[in-house]
């Protein structure tokens, strides 16, 4: 079952159960899933899907600092209970020692020594590990093995 049909069956049940912070997450989804058909790039694969994901959980992050920082609790509590819905369709990002193996793969990879090359080495572990890959904590691990 693709996201996009994965999200239609889950709508329907949070409607069907009358849901309403489910079903207002779901249909904020579905939202970015209809702009990426009109975008016109090609059919919406699960990967399209996963970039618009992930773009969306980035958001909701960003949106709960500012409504935390602001002193604005019950909006930052929307924002977590829509982060919570998409985060339900995202995939689990490897653990830490897991992503270190990789970054160390990567340098080795991409022949990078100085914290100047931290650039090739995060494009060569994108390129093995996006989608299970958190770039945050890759950038951090590659910055400490680089003596960033």
């Amino acid at each position: 079952m693709t996201i996009p049909e994965r999200l239609a069956a889950d709508l329907k049940a949070s409607m069907l159960a009358r849901d309403a912070a489910r079903t207002t997450g779901l249909r904020m989804i579905r939202a970015a899933f209809i702009e990426l058909e009109k975008e016109g790039k090609g059919p919406v694969t699960d990967e399209r899907c996963l970039e618009a994901l992930r773009r969306l959980k980035k958001q909701r992050e960003d949106s709960i600092q500012s409504y935390v920082g602001a002193n604005r609790t019950d909006l930052a509590d929307v924002e977590r209970a829509e982060l919570t819905v998409i985060e339900t369709y995202l995939p689990t990002l490897a653990d830490e020692a897991t992503t270190l193996g990789w970054v160390k793969e990567a340098i080795t990879t991409a022949g990078a020594t100085t914290a100047k090359e931290a650039g090739k080495v995060m494009g060569a572990l994108m390129k093995a590990h996006k989608a299970d890959v958190d770039a945050g904590l890759a950038k951090k691990l590659i910055e400490r093995e680089l003596g960033a």
